[in-house]
């Protein structure tokens, strides 16, 4: 008899495009510029916001770069699949830093094609191509963060 995997209850509701959305831009952002996921994070149906810690604000043209980068991806048509493993063997492969105390010894994976992998416990789509257009709507850098808005233009 196989095993049911016990996974901590989740207390959001994301809007799954969008959720789907921040992993993309926070791979993005990490292989352009070599800096870790977002500080700070705050994801919403209409308008999302990325914080992210980089030593100067990027110039226009690599916030194009990062729009359309973005967009690259989406368009691939990624399937969305989930892992599940234990936090022993995510030790190596993740930064374990922001798991809660009481997290389960079971963590899940969530693969957007090969672009990306990290844990999380949301929702998200099956496929990039629900996710839409992906549009910077504006930015700022101020103290060594640069905090990026965005939203989903669907087509």
């Amino acid at each position: 008899m196989e095993q049911e995997i016990q996974l901590n209850e989740h207390n959001k509701q994301e809007y799954p495009p969008m959720h789907t959305c921040e992993h993309i831009v926070n791979r993005t952002m990490v292989n352009l510029f070599g800096c870790g996921r977002a500080v700070s994070a705050h994801i919403e149906r209409k308008k999302s916001k990325l914080d992210f810690a980089l030593p100067s604000a990027p110039s226009e043209q690599e916030i194009q770069e990062i729009e359309a980068k973005v967009n690259e991806v989406i368009s691939q048509h990624l399937d969305i699949t989930t892992e599940f493993i234990t936090q022993q063997e995510a030790v190596n492969r993740f930064d374990l830093k922001r798991l809660p105390e009481n997290a389960s010894e079971t963590v899940r994976i969530v693969k957007v094609g090969d672009y990306d992998e990290c844990l999380c416990i949301g929702a998200h789509v099956q496929n990039t191509a629900e996710i839409g257009t992906f549009k910077i709507i504006s930015h700022d850098y101020k103290e060594g963060i640069f905090r990026m808005r965005f939203k989903l233009i669907q087509g």
